[in-house]
């Protein structure tokens, strides 16, 4: 196998509606107006190449599992979401990089990601 990128991750969302105010209102992802008429409620959002998927469903406990959206200037982006209202932790280094959390309604984690600091 010869993996070439993340196309998508899918994170079970107990409020479409509530998710895409957060995802798209507060993170700034956009809709996608390909998603199939599945059985089942959802939605589809771009996140630069890669693509959000949210699937209404049972949300499962919270043990660590999260994805990351990298962003230009972490200081700026976290500012800006707690002006919005949002708990954001503050940044902390990892590896050449830096991070923050913030949750989503439903309690799934999303780390803001800035890469190559310093």
């Amino acid at each position: 196998m010869q993996p070439l990128a993340v196309h998508h991750v899918s994170i079970n969302v107990s409020d479409v509606d509530a998710s895409l105010a957060f995802y798209v209102g507060r993170l700034g992802l956009a809709r996608r107006p390909d998603r199939p008429d599945f059985p089942f409620g959802g939605a589809w959002l771009d996140c630069g190449h890669q693509q959000v998927h949210l699937i209404e469903g049972t949300t499962p406990p919270p043990v660590g599992q999260h994805f990351a959206v990298l962003v230009e200037d972490l200081d700026a982006t976290v500012g800006e979401l707690r002006s919005s209202g949002l708990d954001v932790s503050d940044p902390s280094p990892v590896g050449t990089g830096r991070q923050s959390f913030v949750n989503d309604p439903d309690g799934n984690t999303v780390e803001l990601h800035q890469a190559n600091v310093g």
